[in-house]
């Protein structure tokens, strides 16, 4: 009796301490976001005289005026939103066609591949061999060159072979195969309708890398109709950056880089609002899609 209470006061501490971390780094996580966000909606003399802890002060849109009132600001939405969606689709069918015959038993050298793919994953040609693979593929300077150079990473192949393998059963295969049913049937019959939770997880991956996709698109556009929005923000930014500079009157100086503070922070909140609305739906995937293949039995 004295042992059971000893054990479940050592649970009771290891609880107490185990929240405690956890409450920490949630407040560690959580203060500079919700700072961001009071800094977006504050006034910028506010921002500038280190007022803003928390809550905003003095409440104001200005900042959000700033950006919104940027025409670039929605072609650079509109870019990235297809950026993300057809690169997505592109990259979730290109993995899935890849992982599918990797998984399969039946599959002559498969290791052999396998072995090729994971080799591209620690020894990469670099950045100028890709360069000029992007430039005599003629697709330099187009919506391509963003959605096609990464359009496959090695990892989320590895995860989507792992799931194969433990969820679609080689008794389903080779039912349809009896039925005479053929491998891209059998694909996209069979295998997408059973692996949504994958799918799911795959294009949270390539979404988020899609629409946070900065240097691809610095080094393969011109054309500034071709611009995602993080390249947008960054022009922004930069603009007001020099602006308080260029200014002779030290009032309008001290105004200029106020709301050059506040635009920043609002870049930031604009920035992270789509991936902050889509997440939600796909979490309860997530979880599922990744664990799936670590426990066995």
């Amino acid at each position: 009796m004295h042992y059971k209470r000893k054990e479940l006061l050592t649970d009771r501490v290891f609880s107490v301490m185990v929240n405690s971390f956890l409450f920490i780094s949630l407040v560690i996580v959580l203060y500079p976001l919700l700072y961001i966000v009071a800094c977006s909606f504050s006034e910028p003399q506010a921002v500038m005289a280190k007022k803003v802890w928390l809550f905003p002060v003095n409440f104001d849109l200005i900042s959000y005026k700033a950006v919104f009132t940027n025409k670039q600001i929605g072609t650079g939405y509109m870019n990235s939103l297809y950026y993300m969606v057809t690169g997505t689709v592109v990259s979730v069918l290109l993995t899935m066609l890849l992982a599918y015959p990797l998984s399969r038993k039946e599959f002559y050298g498969r290791s052999v591949v396998t072995k090729f793919i994971l080799f591209t994953m620690l020894f990469t040609g670099g950045t100028i061999p890709l360069y000029l693979v992007v430039r005599n593929l003629g697709i330099y300077d187009t919506r391509w060159a963003i959605i096609l150079p990464n359009a496959i990473t090695v990892w989320n192949v590895i995860i989507a072979r792992t799931f194969l393998q433990e969820n679609i059963s080689d008794e389903l295969y080779e039912a349809a195969e009896i039925d005479g049913c053929s491998d891209i049937r059998f694909l996209f019959s069979f295998v997408f309708p059973l692996s949504g939770a994958i799918v799911a997880v795959l294009a949270l991956f390539y979404a988020v890398g899609q629409w946070n996709k900065y240097f691809d698109a610095l080094l393969y556009l011109q054309k500034q109709a071709l611009y995602p929005l993080q390249i947008v923000l960054r022009n922004i930014l930069i603009i007001n950056r020099n602006t308080p500079s260029m200014t002779v009157d030290v009032e309008a100086a001290i105004r200029a880089q106020g709301l050059s503070e506040t635009i920043r922070y609002a870049v930031i909140v604009v920035a992270s609002v789509p991936l902050l609305v889509i997440y939600p739906f796909v979490q309860r995937f997530f979880v599922k899609g990744v664990m799936i293949g670590s426990v066995k039995g």
